[in-house]
C-alpha cells in the first residue's frame, strides 16, 4: 500500500510537522526556511552568501533573493567580503540574532507538540534514526 512507503510518510510527516511550525513563527515575521537561513548565518565568523548557500545546499539565485528578503526585514547585513569584493559577507542584526532566539524557541515548542503522541524515547530515536539517513 503507498500509505507505508517511505517517501509517503516523510512527506507526510513533514507536511504536519509545517502545520506546527509555520503558525509558530508567524509572530516573528520569518518562515521555516527564512529560520534556517539565520541559523546557519549564526555563526562567529561571517559567511559569505555562497558559503551559507553550500551548507543549505541551496543554489546561489536561491540564497541571494532569501538574503534580499532578510535584509528586508532587518534580519541580516551584508558587507563587501575584505579580500573579495566580489563576494558579499552575511551577518545578523542584533534583530536577527534576537529573532532566530525567539523563533528557534517556538520551533522547538512546535516540534515538541508535534511528537506529542510519542514517548520522549521514540522521540529521541525518531530524531536519532533521521540524523543518521541525512
Amino acid at each position: 500500500m503507498s500509505r507505508r512507503r517511505l517517501g509517503y510518510l516523510l512527506k507526510h510527516a513533514n507536511l504536519r510537522l509545517a502545520q506546527h511550525t509555520g503558525p509558530a513563527l508567524e509572530p516573528y515575521g520569518v518562515d521555516g526556511r527564512e529560520l534556517a537561513v539565520l541559523n546557519v548565518l549564526d555563526s562567529a565568523d561571517p559567511l559569505s552568501q555562497q558559503e551559507a548557500a553550500a551548507r543549505l545546499r541551496i543554489d546561489r539565485t536561491t540564497m541571494v533573493a532569501m538574503i534580499d528578503t532578510l535584509e528586508g526585514k532587518k534580519l541580516v547585513s551584508r558587507r563587501p567580503h575584505p579580500g573579495d569584493r566580489r563576494k558579499n559577507m552575511v551577518e545578523l542584526t542584533p534583530r536577527g540574532r534576537d529573532t532566530l532566539r525567539d523563533g528557534g524557541q517556538a520551533v522547538d515548542e512546535a516540534e515538541r507538540a508535534f511528537l506529542a503522541k510519542l514517548s520522549p524515547e521514540d522521540a529521541a530515536r525518531l530524531r536519532e534514526l533521521l540524523d543518521k539517513l541525512i
